[in-house]
């Protein structure tokens, strides 16, 4: 080893000292961590199927990084040049409450409010995805990735709710001050999750009678009976807590969802690496009319758990999807890639595969029946 590389591996490894320390003093009390299932919430995680050795696992083989790999990631940390953040401000669009008085006409309208926060509106019923208002993704008020734009619409300005679908307990799909203000707001307000996660729900206040979790196959009625979720496999991993990054973690399951209306249908799918699995969801619960996949936060090291912008396409023609909204991007600096490089890589497969895609700006809505002509690539005028 070089001194020069010698020079640079100390630095970085002194820097994650600081930001560990960091990390556990300003974590408001250690609260953000969530708690532990127990009683019937810990009787149906261990019952689970997907429940091995004291830990949830995947479908297929899964492993969160590639052997070998870690100093890579340290040095792309410490030396990387890409463009991670946006040169300049975020044409963030501002929807009010108003505007969601009026229903779709076509029945299905989406508004994407940044990373994978997503207000759905399918037949009668409004489902918000990985709710995530907080400035950070990150238990820590001062350490974390930080949000490139304030949050399109306020908490106050949100129309009535149905459900809150959470996909994993990652921080930048779960995050505690915004599941505390939601169950504060909105008193009629349902949570449905994964198993294991009602415990961190808890935990912020939410009562129990509000909260549903769900094992992948199993499925709850929410709308007074029109419209059901559904939880479907991911290849994911989970965990809130350091032990859990750097062990063997995954005490909570991960999932992805479908939405079933009595005339539409979409997909959510949080977090997930790419997997066969896809084409059995469509198979079975499929065609949708909106399919929302993950397209960003890929990288080299970690493969098998986040799919990258091609995959994210193949995975919506495996769905049987008809329109693509790409999530989980230019919100969050989350991994070794431009910031924009998954809106155009995406683009360029969509194309590629005559998928029809949506591109909406942060807080922009669109219904799906209405999506003509090509791409707007609005993202290209950042910081212009």
């Amino acid at each position: 080893m070089t001194r020069r590389r010698r020079w640079a591996l100390g630095i970085t490894a002194g820097g994650l000292l600081l930001v560990v320390g960091a990390y556990v003093v300003t974590t408001d009390g250690l609260a953000a961590f969530g708690a532990a299932p127990s009683g019937d919430r810990r009787s149906r995680v261990v019952r689970s199927p997907r429940w091995h050795d004291g830990a949830f696992e995947n479908a297929v083989p899964t492993v969160k990084t590639l052997p070998g790999r870690t100093w890579e990631m340290l040095r792309r940390h410490a030396t990387g040049d890409e463009p991670r953040e946006p040169p300049g401000p975020m044409p963030v669009m501002h929807p009010s409450r108003a505007s969601f008085e009026a229903r779709p006409n076509s029945g299905l309208r989406v508004t994407w409010l940044g990373h994978s926060t997503v207000l759905l509106e399918l037949d009668g019923a409004r489902v918000l995805f990985d709710a995530t208002w907080g400035d950070r993704a990150s238990p820590s008020t001062i350490v974390g990735p930080k949000r490139f734009f304030p949050p399109p619409l306020s908490l106050a300005d949100l129309p009535a709710i149905d459900a809150v679908v959470i996909s994993h307990d990652h921080y930048d799909h779960l995050d505690m001050g915004t599941i505390r203000e939601l169950a504060r707001r909105q008193g009629a307000l349902r949570f449905v999750v994964p198993l294991g996660i009602g415990a961190h729900l808890e935990r912020w206040g939410v009562p129990a009678g509000r909260i549903t979790e769900l094992e992948w196959g199993e499925q709850t009625a929410i709308a007074t009976g029109a419209v059901t979720l559904t939880a479907t496999p991911s290849r994911h991993f989970s965990g809130r807590r350091l032990r859990d990054a750097v062990g063997r973690g995954n005490p909570t399951l991960w999932a992805t969802w479908v939405v079933t209306g009595a005339t539409h249908r979409a997909f959510f799918s949080g977090d997930t690496g790419f997997f066969e699995g896809f084409a059995a969801i469509g198979e079975a619960h499929g065609p949708f009319d909106l399919t929302m996949i993950k397209v960003g936060a890929y990288g080299e090291p970690w493969p098998q758990i986040h799919v990258n912008p091609e995959e994210a396409v193949r995975a919506h023609g495996l769905l049987r999807g008809r329109v693509m909204l790409p999530i989980h991007w230019g919100t969050f600096n989350l991994a070794f890639h431009a910031w924009d490089e998954p809106a155009e890589r995406t683009v360029a497969a969509a194309e590629a595969s005559g998928a029809t895609l949506v591109m909406p700006r942060p807080g922009e809505t669109i219904e799906p029946s209405l999506v003509t002509g090509p791409v707007e690539r609005w993202w290209r005028s950042v910081g212009k």
